[in-house]
Protein backbone atom coordinates (compact mmCIF):
# COMPACT_ATOMS: atom_id res chain seq x y z
CA UNK A 1 0.00 0.00 0.00
CA UNK A 2 0.89 3.51 -0.73
CA UNK A 3 2.25 5.73 1.94
CA UNK A 4 -0.56 8.49 0.37
CA UNK A 5 -2.92 5.41 0.74
CA UNK A 6 -1.69 4.71 4.11
CA UNK A 7 -2.68 8.40 5.37
CA UNK A 8 -6.05 8.48 3.81
CA UNK A 9 -6.80 4.93 6.15
CA UNK A 10 -5.77 6.76 9.06
CA UNK A 11 -7.43 9.62 8.74
CA UNK A 12 -9.66 10.59 11.50
CA UNK A 13 -11.55 14.47 11.33
CA UNK A 14 -13.68 16.34 14.06
CA UNK A 15 -15.74 17.70 13.26
CA UNK A 16 -17.28 15.64 10.61
CA UNK A 17 -17.80 16.06 7.32
CA UNK A 18 -21.32 16.65 6.14
CA UNK A 19 -20.77 17.50 2.08
CA UNK A 20 -18.36 16.86 -0.65
CA UNK A 21 -18.01 19.53 -3.91
CA UNK A 22 -15.92 18.70 -6.58
CA UNK A 23 -14.85 20.69 -9.51
CA UNK A 24 -13.16 19.58 -12.94
CA UNK A 25 -13.08 20.76 -16.50
CA UNK A 26 -11.12 19.44 -19.31
CA UNK A 27 -10.28 15.95 -18.71
CA UNK A 28 -13.33 15.91 -15.89
CA UNK A 29 -15.37 13.12 -17.02
CA UNK A 30 -13.16 10.23 -17.07
CA UNK A 31 -11.78 11.66 -13.84
CA UNK A 32 -15.10 11.96 -12.27
CA UNK A 33 -15.70 8.18 -13.45
CA UNK A 34 -12.91 7.06 -11.38
CA UNK A 35 -13.63 9.49 -8.09
CA UNK A 36 -16.93 8.28 -8.42
CA UNK A 37 -17.60 4.57 -9.86
CA UNK A 38 -18.84 2.05 -7.35
CA UNK A 39 -19.72 4.68 -4.68
CA UNK A 40 -22.62 2.15 -2.64
CA UNK A 41 -26.35 3.24 -2.22
CA UNK A 42 -25.80 3.47 1.38
CA UNK A 43 -23.09 6.58 0.47
CA UNK A 44 -24.50 8.82 3.51
CA UNK A 45 -22.94 12.57 2.24
CA UNK A 46 -24.69 14.46 -0.35
CA UNK A 47 -22.25 15.48 -3.37
CA UNK A 48 -21.89 18.62 -5.28
CA UNK A 49 -20.38 18.54 -8.76
CA UNK A 50 -19.33 21.49 -11.11
CA UNK A 51 -17.78 19.46 -14.49
CA UNK A 52 -17.69 22.47 -17.03
CA UNK A 53 -19.97 21.94 -19.81
CA UNK A 54 -21.20 24.13 -22.66
CA UNK A 55 -23.77 26.30 -21.62
CA UNK A 56 -26.64 25.20 -24.27
CA UNK A 57 -27.91 22.03 -24.24
CA UNK A 58 -28.33 18.51 -22.21
CA UNK A 59 -25.00 17.11 -20.72
CA UNK A 60 -26.50 13.98 -19.92
CA UNK A 61 -24.39 13.83 -17.09
CA UNK A 62 -26.93 12.99 -14.60
CA UNK A 63 -27.60 10.03 -17.00
CA UNK A 64 -23.94 9.24 -17.56
CA UNK A 65 -23.36 8.57 -13.85
CA UNK A 66 -26.48 7.27 -12.75
CA UNK A 67 -25.11 3.91 -14.63
CA UNK A 68 -21.69 4.07 -12.87
CA UNK A 69 -22.49 4.62 -9.37
CA UNK A 70 -25.51 3.49 -7.00
CA UNK A 71 -25.84 6.61 -5.85
CA UNK A 72 -29.60 8.78 -6.94
CA UNK A 73 -28.11 10.90 -9.46
CA UNK A 74 -29.41 14.30 -10.89
CA UNK A 75 -29.00 17.84 -12.14
CA UNK A 76 -29.64 20.28 -9.53
CA UNK A 77 -32.92 22.42 -9.51
CA UNK A 78 -33.56 25.35 -8.17
CA UNK A 79 -34.49 25.29 -4.17
CA UNK A 80 -33.59 21.24 -3.97
CA UNK A 81 -33.23 20.34 -0.21
CA UNK A 82 -29.88 18.11 -0.19
CA UNK A 83 -30.64 14.80 0.33
CA UNK A 84 -27.93 11.97 1.71
CA UNK A 85 -26.32 9.94 -0.44
CA UNK A 86 -27.69 11.89 -3.49
CA UNK A 87 -24.84 13.52 -6.64
CA UNK A 88 -26.03 16.47 -8.02
CA UNK A 89 -24.61 17.85 -10.99
CA UNK A 90 -24.94 21.36 -11.72
CA UNK A 91 -26.71 22.68 -14.80
CA UNK A 92 -25.34 24.46 -17.94
CA UNK A 93 -25.54 28.01 -17.90
CA UNK A 94 -25.89 28.56 -14.28
CA UNK A 95 -24.22 28.58 -11.67
CA UNK A 96 -24.72 26.26 -8.59
CA UNK A 97 -24.84 27.20 -4.92
CA UNK A 98 -25.60 26.20 -1.33
CA UNK A 99 -27.44 28.57 0.68
CA UNK A 100 -27.37 28.82 4.62
CA UNK A 101 -30.10 26.46 4.96
CA UNK A 102 -28.66 23.73 2.72
CA UNK A 103 -30.74 24.23 0.05
CA UNK A 104 -29.78 24.45 -3.35
CA UNK A 105 -29.49 27.84 -5.55
CA UNK A 106 -28.92 28.62 -9.52
CA UNK A 107 -27.83 31.49 -11.03
CA UNK A 108 -27.19 33.15 -13.78
CA UNK A 109 -24.38 35.99 -12.65
CA UNK A 110 -21.70 36.47 -15.01
CA UNK A 111 -19.23 33.67 -15.61
CA UNK A 112 -16.35 33.23 -13.43
CA UNK A 113 -13.18 32.25 -15.54
CA UNK A 114 -15.19 32.23 -18.68
CA UNK A 115 -17.27 29.55 -16.99
CA UNK A 116 -21.00 29.31 -15.81
CA UNK A 117 -21.27 27.06 -13.68
CA UNK A 118 -18.02 28.21 -11.62
CA UNK A 119 -16.40 25.75 -9.59
CA UNK A 120 -15.18 28.67 -7.07
CA UNK A 121 -19.00 29.56 -6.83
CA UNK A 122 -19.88 26.65 -5.89
CA UNK A 123 -16.71 25.56 -3.33
CA UNK A 124 -16.99 29.58 -1.97
CA UNK A 125 -20.92 29.03 -0.95
CA UNK A 126 -20.00 25.41 0.78
CA UNK A 127 -17.46 26.64 2.34
CA UNK A 128 -20.08 29.57 3.78
CA UNK A 129 -22.56 26.55 4.43
CA UNK A 130 -20.78 24.20 6.19
CA UNK A 131 -17.75 25.57 7.36
CA UNK A 132 -15.26 22.87 8.48
CA UNK A 133 -17.17 20.12 7.69
CA UNK A 134 -17.47 19.94 3.90
CA UNK A 135 -14.60 18.61 1.69
CA UNK A 136 -13.47 19.92 -1.62
CA UNK A 137 -11.87 18.08 -4.52
CA UNK A 138 -10.50 19.87 -7.15
CA UNK A 139 -9.64 17.86 -10.06
CA UNK A 140 -8.23 18.39 -13.68
CA UNK A 141 -9.05 21.27 -15.82
CA UNK A 142 -7.37 23.96 -18.41
CA UNK A 143 -8.17 27.04 -16.34
CA UNK A 144 -8.10 28.82 -12.73
CA UNK A 145 -11.46 27.78 -11.92
CA UNK A 146 -11.92 26.41 -8.20
CA UNK A 147 -8.33 27.26 -7.05
CA UNK A 148 -9.73 30.20 -5.06
CA UNK A 149 -13.17 28.40 -3.96
CA UNK A 150 -11.00 25.42 -2.67
CA UNK A 151 -8.57 28.28 -0.65
CA UNK A 152 -11.74 29.40 1.06
CA UNK A 153 -12.66 25.97 2.03
CA UNK A 154 -9.41 25.83 3.25
CA UNK A 155 -9.58 29.06 4.83
CA UNK A 156 -12.81 27.73 6.61
CA UNK A 157 -11.28 24.33 7.85
CA UNK A 158 -12.81 21.78 5.66
CA UNK A 159 -11.10 19.55 3.71
CA UNK A 160 -9.12 20.10 0.69
CA UNK A 161 -7.80 17.64 -2.01
CA UNK A 162 -6.02 18.09 -5.18
CA UNK A 163 -5.64 15.89 -7.97
CA UNK A 164 -1.89 14.78 -8.49
CA UNK A 165 -1.00 17.38 -11.35
CA UNK A 166 1.49 15.22 -12.19
CA UNK A 167 -1.27 12.37 -13.16
CA UNK A 168 -4.12 15.07 -13.73
CA UNK A 169 -5.36 15.24 -17.70
CA UNK A 170 -4.75 18.89 -18.02
CA UNK A 171 -2.58 20.26 -15.04
CA UNK A 172 -3.79 23.88 -15.05
CA UNK A 173 -6.32 23.36 -12.84
CA UNK A 174 -4.30 21.70 -9.94
CA UNK A 175 -1.03 23.92 -10.34
CA UNK A 176 -3.03 27.23 -9.84
CA UNK A 177 -4.67 25.94 -6.35
CA UNK A 178 -1.18 24.67 -5.80
CA UNK A 179 0.10 28.69 -5.87
CA UNK A 180 -2.41 29.57 -3.58
CA UNK A 181 -2.22 27.42 -0.86
CA UNK A 182 -0.64 23.83 0.68
CA UNK A 183 -4.04 21.36 0.75
CA UNK A 184 -4.86 18.96 3.28
CA UNK A 185 -4.09 16.14 0.27
CA UNK A 186 -2.59 16.10 -3.15
CA UNK A 187 -3.57 12.57 -4.57
CA UNK A 188 -3.73 10.41 -7.81
CA UNK A 189 -7.41 9.97 -8.65
CA UNK A 190 -7.64 6.37 -7.36
CA UNK A 191 -6.56 7.08 -3.79
CA UNK A 192 -9.36 10.13 -4.31
CA UNK A 193 -11.13 7.92 -4.38
CA UNK A 194 -10.60 5.35 -1.38
CA UNK A 195 -10.54 9.04 0.53
CA UNK A 196 -13.90 9.43 -0.77
CA UNK A 197 -14.76 6.10 0.72
CA UNK A 198 -13.68 7.20 4.00
CA UNK A 199 -15.24 10.08 4.41
CA UNK A 200 -18.41 7.90 4.40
Amino acid sequence: MSSSAQAILQTCRQPPIEAVVIGASAGGLEALGIVLEGLPSGFRLPILVVQHVPANGPTHLAEIFGRRTRLLVKEADDKDQLRCGMLYFAAPGYHLLVESDRSLSLSQDDAVHFSRPSIDVLFESAADAWGPRVAGFLLTGANEDGAAGLEAIHRGGGLTVIQDPVEAAVPTMPRAALRRFAPDYILPLRDIHRLLRELE
